[in-house]
């Protein structure tokens, strides 16, 4: 196995890291494929107003692969697609690329030890190695309303963003208030004739305080790149520590979390939100930390502007004019955005993965997905997964987690090289007692609260998605590849 064939599904941040550190370790057949024409996956599929990381860029871009090339605190989306075709460049690896690829499916090949990848226009690629790097965050979410396919305007997804429609002096309806929503709606504020956002509970908010990085800041650090490495080292420690040590709490649920990170929500609605009826509707029923934290500025003044209306009735079903709430009440709408976010818990991957007992992964991972250390996968040999089961966060940076699992990626594949094996894949009990172990461990955190109901966990309570410690937890934990832990192939 001197001369390893890796075929990569996905050419987001983490499937661009994994082929640099692959490259760095000495593979040069490293091949990334990726349905979409550019890279940067979820950086580059959504494209909507606003749409912005809620991570400071110092902690959100790869510790080995910094960059200048910033506007803000908090980058936007094109800025973090720019980034991804940046580090490609910059490590040589845009050969490998095959973009407008879609992979419909990947079967291991028991007899051969390797993989065989079919695309959509039926090329057949044979590899050794799989890593899939297709993420969590890429497949919308629209939520089931009668009559949805009935309005007689324009409509899209947050995700699916369509530029060919002009917002300006119309009548907008936006359906869901998280993440996504809470970025685009200020925007379509700034430009809607009317703006109504249904809301069907609220999230906790805490301020954002992002700001433009200005051309003369980048000039003074550009002037001596040493110090200025050495500061922005010193900023994303800082950094990391308050979102590992501190920030950690409110999700693992100490009293002194919840009550700190409580206390910096409500007076984030109080100073912003002078009426008592509105911040009544804007404050949450459940915990602090139970769903996403969010990150704004401008969302809850955008509410309070007077062509803004933010309905909290339930919705009844979709009409041709709008949308009908239980109340009887029809709203006009001339688009309506669905700010729904993304399908999660069932892990419905676009590529049909066949493992070694012929089995569809999608299958296995029905109705509750499961891996070793979130990157292996029992009876799916020489496959690895970044951002898998339980790697999520509620707080700190992914691509901290999508670098340890990158790391040990690579020495997992280094066994195969010089261990001279052909396959390995975690054991069934390793898998299991692996999961028992987080499972009891998240018991532990505000997620598993029956009060708490998130795209983290599924319809069993089961919560599939989230790590359940600190990151430096996640680093100790895969640090070394526990051979005991493999079944191999000789």
């Amino acid at each position: 196995m001197s001369n390893l064939r890796i075929a990569i599904i996905g050419a987001g941040l983490g499937g661009i890291a994994a082929a640099i550190k692959l490259q760095e370790a000495g593979y040069q057949d490293v091949q990334i494929f990726d349905k979409n024409d550019r890279i940067g996956g979820t950086w580059a599929e959504n494209t909507y107003p606003g749409c912005q990381c809620d991570v400071p860029v110092s902690l959100y871009q790869f510790s080995f692969a910094q960059s200048v090339n910033w506007t803000r605190l908090f980058p936007f989306a094109h800025e973090i697609q720019a980034y991804a075709e940046e580090i490609v460049d910059r490590y040589g690896i845009r050969s490998q690329l095959h973009l407008k690829t879609t992979i419909e499916t990947a079967e291991w090949d028991e007899t051969n030890n390797c993989w065989h990848l079919k695309t959509q226009n039926g090329e057949e690629i044979t590899a050794e190695v799989l890593i899939g790097a297709l993420g969590q965050l890429n497949r919308p979410q629209y939520p089931e309303i009668e009559g949805r396919e009935s309005f007689l305007g324009a409509s899209m997804h947050s995700a699916r963003w369509d530029h060919s429609v002009d917002f300006e002096g119309k009548r907008v309806g936006v359906i869901g208030c998280a993440a996504s929503a809470v970025q685009l709606i200020p925007e379509l504020g700034n430009v809607a004739s009317s703006l109504t956002v249904f809301q069907r509970s609220p999230n906790w908010l805490l301020p954002r305080n992002d700001r433009p990085v200005p051309p003369e800041e980048l000039a003074l650090l550009m002037t001596n790149p040493e110090v200025a490495q050495k500061l922005g080292e010193a900023n994303r420690n800082l950094l990391y520590e308050n979102a590992d040590v501190f920030f950690w709490q409110a999700f693992s649920w100490t009293p002194e979390g919840r009550a700190a990170y409580t206390l910096l929500a409500t007076e984030h609605l109080n100073k912003q939100v002078e009426d008592e009826d509105l911040r009544a509707k804007l404050t949450p029923k459940y915990p602090v930390g139970c769903r996403r934290i969010l990150f704004c500025d401008d969302y809850y003044p955008c509410l309070q502007e007077d062509h803004v209306n933010l309905v909290t009735e339930t919705i009844d079903k979709i009409v041709p004019q709008g949308v009908q709430t239980v109340d009887g009440k029809t709203h006009e709408f001339d688009i309506l955005v669905y700010a729904t976010g993304f399908e999660t818990t069932n892990w419905n991957w676009s590529v049909d993965i066949i493992g070694s007992n012929k089995q569809s992964l999608n299958e296995v991972w029905s109705p509750t997905p499961k891996a070793y250390l979130g990157i292996t996968v029992s009876d799916f040999p020489n496959f690895f997964v970044l951002y898998g089961p339980n790697t999520n966060l509620g707080h700190n940076s992914i691509t901290f987690m999508l670098e340890r699992q990158i790391e040990y990626t690579v020495k997992a594949i280094d066994l195969l090289k010089t261990a001279g094996y052909k396959a390995l894949a975690p054991s069934s009990s390793a898998q299991d007692a692996y999961n028992k172990t987080i499972q009891k461990q998240l018991e532990k955190t505000v997620w598993a609260d029956p009060a708490c109901n998130s795209w983290y966990k599924n319809a069993d309570g089961f919560i599939t998605q989230n790590w359940s410690d600190h990151t430096r937890a996640y680093a100790a934990a895969v640090s070394q590849v526990q051979l005991d832990d493999y079944e191999v192939v000789s």
